[in-house]
């Protein structure tokens, strides 16, 4: 029996699937993906795939089957979430940071499914089981607003903003370094690391991905800045200021190993977000206060 099926369009070309798959679904291992694929629990284009090692191609239609026992565990918990917004269709959530969004194997409990599954019954089922509501993720030492749906059709009208970049979505972050531009758009391609498939890197053959950034406030060692998506890649924007040479504030994966100011979990914030109601239409845009970690590291870098 299965409980839960992921699909996907195919958006790279001669890749691995196995590969790419990680890359799309980075709350999976490679290793567990495989297992996945010999098990017989992948399909490609409606066939059963017998190979880890096929290679995909631009537009393939990709089917994974999650066998029941990943799914057992998972179960509502008691934990508090902060609503910013919420109707019959959707619920915006500012996210504490140190939260994991949704479950993955080997993490089942205190995510920010469990807490939701506890609030309510009333969540879309298009990313099955393990992730009702989620229409996107943030990172779990990233805190912030996120659109979370309460019926299918709200997310995928919610998904479909995501994809064509009509969406705001707009994060502060503090970095180390100053910044000596004001403002600039970074546009480079991202994509699993070659040689460490847990991290994400600029890779030439990688997705697209853009973020644009400006400076709020300038101090001795360090800097605030607004970034604004194009794009939703994993860690982009934490790779894409290390690729410039600012990376976060306390990244633990791209951030340095010495810092004036110590912090454990990256200093980003995601503040705005923006988009079209489902249902009114309507054009809608929440803003979030900077939580008392973030602010607090704001005054450790005004006092060097």
């Amino acid at each position: 029996m299965v409980n839960e099926k992921i699909q996907i369009v195919c958006e790279s070309e001669n890749i691995r699937i196995d590969a790419y798959l990680s890359e799309a679904l980075n709350d999976l291992s490679r290793n567990y993906i495989q297992k996945l694929i010999t098990g017989g629990h992948v399909t490609l284009n409606g066939e059963v795939l017998n190979s880890k090692k096929i290679k995909v191609s631009m537009d393939d239609f990709i089917e994974i089957h999650i066998p029941e026992p990943e799914l057992l565990s998972i179960k509502a918990e008691s934990i508090p979430l902060e609503i910013v917004y919420e109707d019959d269709d959707l619920m915006i959530i500012n996210k504490p940071q140190g939260m994991v969004v949704h479950p993955a194997p080997g993490n089942y409990t205190g995510t920010l499914v469990n807490a939701l599954m506890a609030f309510t019954e009333k969540l879309s089922s298009i990313n099955g089981v393990i992730r009702p509501g989620i229409v996107h993720r943030i990172d779990k030492d990233t805190s912030g607003l996120l659109m979370v749906a309460k019926n299918n059709k709200a997310h995928e009208c919610l998904a479909a903003q995501l994809k064509d970049k009509s969406t705001v979505r707009v994060y502060y972050a503090i970095v180390n370094g100053v910044v000596k531009s004001d403002s600039g758009t970074i546009d480079k391609p991202l994509g699993r690391h070659p040689k460490d498939r847990k991290k994400i890197a600029i890779v030439p053959d990688g997705r697209e991905a853009v973020t644009h950034y400006e400076v709020l406030e300038r101090f001795k060692y360090h800097t605030l800045v607004k970034l604004k998506l194009e794009t939703g890649r994993t860690h982009q924007i934490r790779v894409h200021m290390a690729s410039i040479g600012y990376p976060l504030l306390g990244d633990p994966v791209y951030g340095v190993k010495s810092e004036r100011v110590k912090y454990e979990g990256q200093a980003l914030h995601a503040k705005i977000i923006g988009f079209e109601h489902p249902t009114t239409h309507e054009m809608m845009i929440f803003e979030s206060d900077l939580p008392e970690y973030f602010t607090k590291l704001l005054n450790k870098c005004r006092s060097l």
